[in-house]
């Protein structure tokens, strides 16, 4: 049996809003695994925070740029222990560098990122040279790209978080405006997917099992469950598939009608978002 800590405890307290009891005896039913004990909260009908911005995660850096010609984002997380050294000024311009190379050569992946020349050594080289030179474990941890006719990058204040966004046209009216919106509407709401279509099986099964098991713990009658899951399953589409959530600037239109408003043939080619601690 796993040990439980006051810490652990804790922890998930600060990730779910829930009670200390209700989160000990999850963490104990869940034998310490605390994706299992979010799952059984929820299934209780425990309050969960559906971002789970609390999670504790290395401190660090998110950043994101775009080309000159607004068609190649790039977005990464430079991890450190704390935050005094997301602090200095040699972390942040070794953050801010690592982008710049990733627009300079479009790099596909981490690992392609990785192994790019800057000054003269690899970057992998690069981040084991700095953490002789800061004094505690840095990471590259994350990173992505999008290349579409046009992007947009949204890097919140602190940049503890950010995003990157790609429409499939320009020459539109507004067209800087609305992409810069639909980055910061990824920001604020972190949907999954671009829309129902796009969200993974494996999350639709997960979210219609813990909508029966609602079900269960209200005391509904069995024949309503499937019922009752599916109409939970409509409103996790509305809250986290990106067409589908309200445009949180005007909560009386969704995204969707947002981009058709400008354009019937606008559409998000697709979008990335890092936060630490998510």
């Amino acid at each position: 049996m796993a040990t439980i800590t006051a810490a652990d405890v804790n922890k998930l307290r600060q990730i779910t809003g829930a009670g200390m009891m209700d989160c000990k005896q999850a963490l104990t039913e869940a034998e310490g695994n605390f994706d299992t004990a979010i799952d059984i909260l929820r299934k209780k009908g425990q309050k969960v925070a559906n971002k789970r911005a609390d999670r504790s995660a290395n401190e660090g850096i998110v950043i994101g740029k775009i080309n000159k010609e607004g068609t190649f984002a790039a977005i990464l997380m430079l991890n450190c222990e704390t935050d005094f050294v997301a602090k200095n000024e040699d972390f942040k311009k070794f953050a801010h560098d690592l982008v710049d190379l990733a627009i300079a050569h479009k790099p596909k992946t981490l690992d392609e990122l990785k192994s790019l020349s800057l000054n003269g050594r690899t970057v992998g080289d690069t981040v084991s040279d700095l953490i002789g030179k800061i004094g505690e474990k840095l990471e590259l941890s994350q990173y992505a790209c999008i290349e579409a006719p046009a992007v947009f990058v949204y890097n919140h204040q602190g940049n503890r978080l950010g995003t990157i966004v790609g429409l499939n046209k320009t020459g539109t009216e507004k067209i800087h405006e609305t992409g810069h919106e639909i980055a910061m509407q990824i920001a604020a709401m972190a949907p999954v997917s671009i829309d129902k279509d796009d969200v993974d099986p494996g999350v639709i099964a997960r979210e219609i099992e813990i909508g029966k098991e609602q079900a269960r713990q209200e005391g509904k009658a069995e024949e309503m469950f499937e019922k009752i899951a599916l109409g939970k399953l409509n409103k996790f589409y509305k809250e986290s598939t990106l067409l589908n959530q309200e445009f949180v600037k005007d909560n009386k239109i969704t995204v969707r009608q947002l981009l058709e408003s400008q354009d019937k043939e606008l559409k998000v080619t697709s979008f990335q978002r890092f936060m630490l601690g998510a």
